[in-house]
C-alpha cells in the first residue's frame, strides 16, 4: 500500500495538489481527511468521488500532515489499499443512542471479516459519550475489539464538530473504516502523561457524563475554586474548555490504569460539568497538571515498543492527538509528531481531537481525554 499526503487551505488549492498526485498514474481508493470546519468539506468530498476515492473524515482544531501544523485548512492522506480490505461506513444516531449505532458497526464488523478492526471518527454534541461508542463496538463484535481514532473538533469552538463521508455528515454521526486484520495489519498505542496532584476527591452525584458535585459541592464550583478563578472572568464555555485543556481529571479505578476526562461544557445555572466521558457516582477523581516535556521521550518509546513488538514496518501512521496537548505544549507539539514520524519514518496525518480511542500500555481499548494516540497500517 503506498500513502501520499497532500494539503490546502481551500478546495482548488486540493483540486491542484490532488491532480498533481494522480498524474504519474497513481490510483488511492481511500481517503483519510482531517479539515476545519469552516472549510467546504462537501466541496472536497465532491473532489475525490469524481476519482472514485472513498473518504473517512473528520472536523478538526488544528490538522497536520508530517510536523506541518495546520489550521482552519485541510489535510488529506491518500491510500491505495485494496478495496477489499476495508469496508467504509457511516452510521447516524439520529432517535437512537450512540451505543446502538456503535453495537450495529461492530455486528457489521464481525459479519464482514473474521478478523475485523475499527477506525472511528465520531462527532460530539452534549448527548455523545465515547465510552459508550466502545462499550457498543464491543457489544456488537465481542470483548477485545481493535477500536482506535478520535473525536471530530472545531476550531475550539464547541459549536458543532462533524464525522463526515461522502454525501453525510453529522454531530451525532459515526464514520468508520472496518479493516480486514488478515490483509491489513494495524497497531497502535493511547499514551497521556498528565500527572495527578492533590488528594483524591469523590464524585457524589453524577449522570452519565454530566457531573453535578463532588465531595458534595457543586462541581463547577469545587472546580472553580481550587484553581482560584472566578466565573466572571471570560465565557463560560471558553472558561471551562480551558480548565478541560489544562487541568483535566484523572479518574482512578481497581485492577487498570487511570483515564483522562476532559471537562467540555459547564451549566452556569445546576452548577454541573459536562465531561467527554462517563463519571460514576462514587468514582474517585484526581485533578492533573500538564506534563513535563519529557513525556514526548515516553510517546516515543511507547511508539518504538510497538514498532520492536507488533509492527516493524508500516505504510502509514495516523495521530489523533487531544487538542489540549497541543494548548499545553504549544510549539513544542511538532516535536512530538516529527519524533513519532521518526518510528516508522512513514507518510503521517492527524489531527487535533476533543477525545480519543485507543488501548494503552497496560489497559484495554476504551475512550480517552488528554492523550495522543498513534495508529500504523502495514498492507499484507
Amino acid at each position: 500500500m503506498k500513502a501520499k499526503s497532500i494539503k490546502g487551505k481551500s478546495p482548488g488549492e486540493i483540486k491542484n495538489a490532488l491532480d498533481d498526485c494522480l498524474s504519474g498514474g497513481y490510483k488511492p481508493t481511500l481517503a483519510i481527511v482531517f479539515l476545519s470546519f469552516k472549510q467546504d468539506m462537501d466541496a472536497v468530498c465532491e473532489l475525490l468521488d469524481c476519482k472514485g476515492i472513498q473518504v473517512f473524515g473528520a472536523t478538526s482544531s488544528g490538522e497536520f500532515i508530517s510536523s506541518d501544523i495546520e489550521e482552519e485548512s485541510i489535510a488529506i492522506m491518500l491510500l491505495d489499499m485494496d478495496p477489499s480490505h476495508f469496508v467504509l461506513v457511516f452510521l447516524e444516531a439520529g432517535n437512537r443512542s450512540e451505543f446502538e449505532i456503535a453495537k450495529q458497526l461492530g455486528n457489521e464488523g464481525k459479519n464482514i471479516f473474521d478478523n475485523a478492526a475499527f477506525i472511528i471518527a465520531t462527532g460530539w454534541s452534549n448527548d455523545m459519550d465515547g465510552e459508550e461508542i466502545v462499550r457498543g463496538v464491543e457489544e456488537g463484535f465481542g470483548s477485545g475489539a481493535a477500536v482506535f481514532g478520535g473525536m471530530a473538533g472545531d476550531d475550539l469552538t464547541l459549536t458543532g464538530p462533524k464525522a463526515f463521508t461522502i454525501g453525510k455528515k453529522s454531530t451525532t454521526g459515526l464514520a468508520a473504516l472496518i479493516i480486514d486484520r488478515d490483509r491489513v495489519d494495524m497497531a497502535g498505542i493511547a499514551t497521556c502523561g498528565w500527572k495527578p496532584v492533590g488528594i483524591a476527591k469523590t464524585i457524589t452525584k453524577s449522570e452519565g457524563n454530566i457531573v453535578y458535585s463532588i465531595d458534595d459541592k457543586p462541581a463547577l464550583d469545587l472546580v472553580m475554586k481550587y484553581l482560584g478563578l472566578s466565573l466572571d472572568e471570560q465565557p463560560l464555555n471558553n472558561t471551562v474548555f480551558n480548565l478541560g485543556a489544562y487541568y483535566p481529571l484523572q479518574l482512578e479505578r481497581e485492577n487498570a490504569p487511570a483515564v483522562m476526562r476532559t471537562a467540555m461544557l459547564g451549566n452556569a445555572e445546576d452548577r454541573s460539568l459536562i465531561f467527554a466521558g462517563k463519571i460514576p457516582k462514587g468514582s474517585k477523581v484526581r485533578f492533573s497538571l500538564p506534563p513535563d516535556f519529557d513525556v514526548i521521550d515516553t510517546v516515543v518509546e511507547e511508539c518504538m515498543e510497538v514498532k520492536k513488538k507488533q509492527l516493524q514496518d508500516a505504510d502509514a501512521v495516523i495521530i489523533f492527538s487531544c487538542i489540549s496537548r497541543y494548548l499545553s505544549f504549544g510549539v513544542m507539539t511538532s516535536e512530538e509528531i516529527e519524533r513519532v514520524s521518526e518510528v516508522w519514518k512513514s507518510p503521517l496525518i492527524g489531527f487535533f481531537s476533543y477525545g480519543e480511542y485507543g488501548k494503552s500500555k497496560n489497559g484495554k481499548h476504551e475512550f480517552h481525554n488528554n492523550t495522543c494516540c498513534v495508529v500504523a497500517l502495514k498492507e499484507k
